[in-house]
């Protein structure tokens, strides 16, 4: 009880109160966007329905209800009910690999989903035990990079330019913040928007970021108007790229770590605990010119209790 209202306990608790503000910010600006577009929606569905009723007045509304329903949940579920579209996608060989990763990186899709009660018991079982695999194996891989991709950067950093370690750790990580929203955001997006032309760039960037963010592509499942050979093409490089953009963005973390700032905000939250971060130590991170100063300031009464106890004297001329 004594840990919650110290310094580290009241900030966090202050972070814990901004985040529940966010999440409640977040929901009332989704409720004012979006519930407008989808009330449109419902009237409009609503009136095209009513207009067929009456211009056919021989269909019955409950038949009418039965079929939309089953088209819908058959749309819902990826499966293809029209003519000309016949051949099974959902759960090719490919499409099913693509599951799988969705699964096991918490990514999901709402189109991927089992219905059977013997799929469902298996992939309990199946998740249980691959994603703690999957984010280990993730985590390895981010782990092999960063000394690539973090210390020989800062190295390189502060012997070219002259930097100290702290200057060196914060322009690193804006230069590889920089290129990771370039290469693995704004780029990809541009390719899938060339791709899909029915979709804004805007649309594209979101699809690539919701990809990223594990959040989930939603009813957007990559490749549906390339055929079976084109989707089975696009959902292998969308879950490539899911994975590569998990390790970039796991050893991006590790270099933020190295900024100062970044320190101080995780000590500022967890305390004064000192945790070594890999190739450097903390206390290297935090100002050069306070470690140059620390090594002058020895008092004087120490100086010459060294001196004492080395049997050291000053020279009889000196005392004179």
């Amino acid at each position: 009880m004594a840990a919650l209202f110290s310094s580290p306990g009241r900030a966090f608790c202050s972070l814990s109160v901004c985040y529940l503000l966010l999440l409640l910010l977040g929901a009332l600006l989704f409720q004012l966007l979006e519930l407008p577009l989808e009330k449109r929606l419902q009237q409009q569905a609503r009136e095209l329905r009513r207009s067929f009723l009456q211009e056919n007045s021989c269909v019955q509304e409950s038949r009418l209800e039965e079929l939309l329903a089953r088209c819908l949940a058959a749309q819902h579920a990826d499966v293809p009910v029209l003519e000309g579209d016949e051949e099974p996608r959902q759960w090719s060989f490919t499409s099913s690999l693509y599951f799988v990763i969705l699964s096991l990186t918490t990514t999901g899709a709402d189109s991927y989903s089992p219905r059977s009660d013997e799929a469902k018991f298996f992939l309990i079982f199946y998740c249980a035990l691959g994603i703690p695999l999957t984010l280990l194996i993730l985590t390895l891989l981010s782990h092999l990079l960063h000394p690539m991709v973090t210390l020989a950067p800062l190295h390189f950093l502060r012997s070219l330019c002259a930097l100290s370690l702290a200057q060196s750790a914060l322009v690193h990580f804006a230069l590889l913040s920089v290129a990771v929203l370039v290469l693995l955001l704004f780029l990809p997006a541009l390719l899938v928007w060339t791709q899909r032309p029915q979709w804004s760039y805007l649309d594209s960037l979101f699809f690539c970021f919701l990809t990223l963010s594990t959040v989930g592509p939603g009813r957007n499942s990559p490749g549906g108007d390339y055929g079976a050979a084109g989707e089975n093409g696009v959902k292998l490089l969308s879950a490539g790229y899911l994975l590569v953009g998990l390790v970039v963005l796991l050893t991006l973390k590790e270099t933020a770590l190295q900024v100062p700032q970044v320190r101080a905000l995780v000590r500022l939250l967890c305390g004064s605990q000192q945790v070594e971060l890999k190739g450097f130590n903390l206390n290297e991170l935090t100002s050069e010119e306070q470690e140059e100063d620390r090594q002058y300031t020895s008092s004087i009464c120490t100086i010459s209790s060294e001196l004492r106890s080395s049997g050291s004297a000053f020279p009889a001329s000196s005392r004179d």
